[in-house]
């Protein structure tokens, strides 16, 4: 359990991925551009066998953004994609209805 205010803590953010690529070297990451409501941020998720690229580019995402970078086979992560999981299956987290880039997960 944790409390109201560690949950505060959490910033998620609306984001855009405005580019997609797989990392050829890697089995399972995606490095994204993302849009979050003007500042470009970069992001590595390990969901190659889940998602291709050219499908998740131009849509919107749920991102926690103010998580400390971290690199993943030499590449820079500076947020992370938020994914449901259940066994082999996994679904990127969405919005709704389109909103502007930098929306707040409240």
């Amino acid at each position: 359990m944790i409390t109201f205010n560690d949950f505060k803590k959490l910033e998620m953010k609306v984001g855009t991925i405005k580019k997609a690529e797989e990392i050829p070297t890697s089995k399972k990451l995606i490095r994204m551009q993302v849009d979050i409501g003007g500042t470009m941020k970069q992001v590595i998720a390990g969901i190659k066998g889940y998602y291709k690229p050219e499908e998740l580019q131009g849509k919107q995402f749920v991102f926690l953004t103010n998580l400390e970078p971290a690199k993943l086979m030499g590449e820079l992560s500076e947020i992370m994609i938020l994914a449901a999981v259940k066994g082999d299956k996994v679904v990127l987290i969405r919005p709704e209805k389109e909103i502007d880039n930098g929306a707040v997960i409240e």
